[in-house]
């Protein structure tokens, strides 16, 4: 956090990038204590992950999630790196979103074997949503309303993040569900 650059991105309404990530670390909650337990508990079946997050301080959905990813990360008690995506290309070209290089991407890793379980990212999947509906009929990148276009779909990416906390209770959920499926895919394989 501390190496961010101090950026302004007027599509998404942020005016300091390096405060709002801040903001959003500094602020994050659990919505319940039932989802907190899953994470903290004492009895710790994540210490067998590890994780690495491919991101850059320029993208606006790192700015709103990776201070979520860090805290869930923290304290499910799940070891970290993060990997500037500018300088890990080749690790970036292997996960791929829509064959774009979207990000943050959250690559969970057994810790021993190096075996990768599963990914998440860039964004809570409703607000990919927007994204994919503008790529499922996309306008000519030639015509003159094409970056107006974008820039709207851009807009409306930031305006459902500055709607509360409702990404990151979505967030968290789908976090959980792919954690849960590690721990279901070690029980069968009785690894746990």
């Amino acid at each position: 956090m501390e190496n961010m650059k101090i950026r302004e991105m007027k599509l998404s309404r942020i005016p300091n990038t390096k405060e709002l990530f801040r903001q959003v670390y500094d602020r994050f909650q659990w919505e319940n204590k039932e989802t907190e337990g899953f994470f903290t508990s004492e009895r710790n079946p994540f210490n067998h992950l590890h994780c690495l997050i491919l991101c850059t301080d320029w993208c606006p959905d790192v700015i709103w999630n990776v201070p979520v990813l860090f805290r869930i990360l923290e304290y499910s008690r799940i070891p970290s790196d993060v990997l500037i995506m500018e300088d890990h290309m080749e690790t970036m070209d292997l996960f791929l979103t829509d064959g774009g290089r979207a990000q943050p991407i959250a690559v969970f890793l057994h810790a021993s074997t190096g075996e990768v379980l599963g990914t998440w990212g860039a964004r809570p999947a409703y607000i990919q949503n927007v994204m994919d509906e503008f790529k499922r009929n996309p306008p000519d990148k030639q015509a003159a309303s094409y970056q107006e276009q974008l820039d709207q779909t851009y807009k409306k990416i930031g305006e459902l993040y500055h709607d509360g906390n409702e990404y990151q209770r979505v967030m968290i959920q789908e976090i959980r569900q792919l954690l849960t499926s590690f721990i279901s895919d070690r029980i069968a394989d009785n690894n746990l």
